[in-house]
């Protein structure tokens, strides 16, 4: 097969991701594609839908291996391929990068994934305080002319501020898949909509992807999806304390909403609305803050 032709895509590359990655990519029909802004459910949706496809909890090594971000730099490339391309079953790839620079399959399956912005930074900022190397890899894009990614001093005023004027920004993400929205090999997900029925939102991504399931295999299913469970069980999840403080637990953190109203003023709150307006619709700024059950 044919490598993927960059030139249709726009480039995207910071200190942690690269899309020009994708070039080296073999797409099959049934792969399953699961898009998203950083912290809102990305890692959650992953073990939903690789518990779907292994229905018996035997998965040949961690989600986070088996389902892995493409366009991470510091995933080695070649084992990062080859994994996939020795893969058996239905594979599922992980991308952060806004629609625009990642290669639509018509035959594959995308799951778009939001959440209130205002959740997603505070969750970002517990992400950023505690990554371990954040440092390495500054200096390796400091030494390839890459922007450094922002670090968390603690402030979280001052790293609102930087969120907010990103070029790629959590906007830009969901306003590029906001437009791909009527298609019918893409589905929207609302982590408002997975906390507040795991269950009904589960089979709604079961139905997408053509997955039947008997009651107890859905059951089983529901239990290892669980924000408990996943924290409980890194060999299922990944390991995660190479990379950050407090391992799973520290990445998989509260997982809860509206810590933002006692931490932004007014005047961010502000801010962060005239970005919206900016870039969105008001049919997706709805959706994104409230989800599609509300």
């Amino acid at each position: 097969m044919n490598k993927i032709d960059m030139r249709d895509l726009v480039p995207y590359r910071t200190a942690v991701f690269d899309n020009s990655r994708w070039q080296n990519f073999q797409p099959r029909p049934d792969d399953v594609f699961i898009c998203t802004p950083a912290k809102c459910g990305t890692t959650w949706t992953q073990t939903i839908v690789a518990n779907l496809i292994r229905p018996d909890g035997d998965f040949p090594m961690p989600i986070m291996q088996l389902s892995p971000w493409i366009e991470a730099v510091f995933n080695p490339e070649p084992d990062m391929m080859l994994n996939l391309e020795n893969q058996k079953l239905r594979r599922v790839i992980k991308s952060h990068t806004p629609a625009d620079g990642i290669p639509w399959f018509p035959e594959s399956k995308y799951i778009f994934v939001a959440r209130d912005g205002r959740d997603a930074f505070m969750s970002l900022c517990n992400h950023m305080e505690r990554m371990k190397m954040l440092d390495l890899l500054n200096e390796a894009a400091a030494a390839t002319g890459v922007p450094k990614m922002p670090a968390y001093d603690g402030d979280p005023h001052a790293f609102f501020d930087q969120w907010l004027q990103e070029d790629d920004n959590f906007f830009n993400i969901v306003a590029t898949y906001w437009k791909h929205q009527k298609q019918e090999n893409m589905l929207l997900v609302h982590y408002n909509d997975l906390k507040k029925d795991l269950g009904q939102e589960t089979r709604r991504i079961a139905d997408f992807l053509d997955i039947a399931l008997t009651n107890q295999q859905f059951e089983a299913v529901i239990e290892r999806c669980t924000f408990d469970y996943m924290r409980d069980h890194p060999e299922m999840v990944g390991d995660f304390d190479m990379g950050f403080e407090g391992g799973i637990k520290g990445f998989i953190f509260k997982g809860t909403n509206g810590r933002w109203r006692e931490v932004l003023t007014e005047k961010e709150l502000k801010r962060y609305q005239l970005k919206a307006e900016k870039l969105l619709s008001p049919e997706a700024m709805n959706w994104l803050e409230c989800g599609r059950i509300a």
